[in-house]
């Protein structure tokens, strides 16, 4: 693994803040994070911000083929210049933003499900994470580093302030398994916070799934849109296009308080409110006073 450090340096490059790039830069912690993940001879890989290659290398020499994902054009010469010097062959490099990339492709090209990995860019995280529980059909399991802050609200339990929408979307549908944190001086440049590193496994976790699963997810994003109302007067709005009355029915309907507020909902309650919530009921009741 060469350094980033060195590579920059050689190339007369900086990195960018509009890409989110924080190079790992420690081969112990790369192989580390590989290890991890138990990789196969078998095993396709979509790897999220593939940078220098300092996971890409590893991954390549364990699975059968890895398409990494790379969206700076200033350093695809750089990344392909290391798979070379390391005899990679089975490397796709991808030169595209990973939110225009549809996941579903690599499954029909393979014939089976991938697994992510990957350093997710702080600015952007939050909308990868939802990316991949939109097309988790397609995903076997994710293990990805992130804001160690952000690792905190994906395991986060109701009734704390860091239990938000991305705390049930991810519960809803995976378990998530700490594997560890690392130091911000592992990453060049470093960054402000420390990274946890998380394996997602999605599965059906409950007896009982989200009937419509585009209204569930909205329904989550209304209710913690306004976290500090009761979820009859946070329901009401735009997003669902209903009113406080018949937001308050309807979580009555569920079996839930209407007094309550969002952080209290457990992921089976969201679930039951979503079941009755449906599309059709909704325009039935939007126009009650």
């Amino acid at each position: 693994m060469t350094s980033p450090i060195a590579l920059l340096s050689a190339w007369k490059l900086h990195p960018k803040k509009k890409f989110g790039q924080n190079f790992l830069k420690d081969p112990q912690t790369a192989e580390m994070i590989i290890n991890c993940c138990n990789l196969t001879a078998e095993d396709t890989v979509l790897e999220i911000g593939a940078g220098f290659g300092a996971i890409t290398v590893p991954a390549a020499l364990r699975s059968k083929k890895v398409y990494a994902v790379e969206i700076d054009y200033r350093i695809y010469e750089m990344l392909s210049n290391e798979l070379l010097l390391n005899n990679i062959l089975n490397v796709d490099i991808i030169k595209d933003n990973i939110m225009k990339i549809h996941i579903k492709d690599f499954v029909e090209k393979t014939g089976h499900k991938i697994i992510v990995l990957g350093n997710l860019p702080y600015n952007i995280s939050s909308q990868i994470l939802i990316k991949l529980i939109k097309e988790r059909a397609y995903i076997s399991r994710a293990v990805i580093m992130l804001q160690k802050e952000m690792a905190i609200r994906l395991t986060a339990k109701p009734d704390c302030r860091d239990y938000g929408r991305l705390s049930v979307m991810l519960q809803y549908c995976a378990d998530i398994t700490k594997i560890t944190d690392l130091k911000a001086a592992c990453f060049f440049p470093r960054p402000k916070i420390d990274s946890t590193i998380i394996e997602i496994k999605f599965n059906n976790k409950y007896q009982y799934q989200a009937e419509n699963e585009s209204l569930f997810f909205k329904t989550i994003k209304a209710a913690f849109s306004k976290r500090r109302k009761t979820l009859r007067n946070a329901l009401a709005g735009n997003l669902l296009n209903i009113d406080a009355k018949t937001a308050g029915n309807f979580l009555k309907k569920a079996g839930i308080d209407p007094s309550r507020r969002a952080e209290t909902l457990i992921v089976s309650e969201f679930i039951k409110l979503n079941n009755v919530l449906n599309p059709e009921n909704i325009l039935i009741n939007s126009g009650e006073s």
